[in-house]
């Protein structure tokens, strides 16, 4: 992943354990101090959002012991690789597209990042300026002329 993606998912990880683990645990005493745990359906509720804090922390550690970070600005080439910046254009409509290439977790396609394992990033690899790429959509297929390569 990239430092940018690194830092984001550590920052949702401190915000899971500073500030929605305490909320969800007040949550929790507030709902059982009313009674009634069996029909108590706040407490049901807190008891649920505990659940999932506490998987979305275990997931995020684990992702970020096992992540390789890659400082996408040492990288250079010609070639389309990990953290690269593609400018395509697209050969039916003659539209211009930006994507980077991104990790899994760090994907935002209306910000303009691709996972390095979407069909477009994934017929890309390899491929240079001039090149032109097909890729199935399940609108059909899509030619995408490489127009740029950037690395930032």
């Amino acid at each position: 992943m990239t430092v940018e993606g690194h830092e984001a998912l550590d920052a949702e990880l401190r915000r899971l354990k500073t500030e929605e683990r305490p909320a969800v645990i007040a949550a929790i005493s507030e709902a059982r101090s009313h009674g009634d745990l069996s029909e108590n359906a706040e407490y049901h509720a807190a008891k649920e959002r505990q659940a999932f804090i506490e998987g979305r922390i275990g997931e995020l550690e684990d992702k970020l012991a096992r992540a390789q970070v890659i400082e996408v600005s040492k990288l250079s080439g010609r070639t389309i690789k990990f953290g690269a910046t593609v400018t395509v254009i697209d050969e039916d409509t003659d539209g211009e597209a930006v994507y980077k290439i991104v990790g899994e977790d760090e994907a935002d396609v209306r910000g303009g990042k691709i996972s390095i394992t979407s069909p477009i990033a994934r017929a890309m690899i390899g491929k240079e300026e001039g090149d032109v790429v097909e890729v199935q959509t399940p609108g059909g297929a899509k030619s995408y002329e490489i127009v740029k390569i950037a690395w930032a």
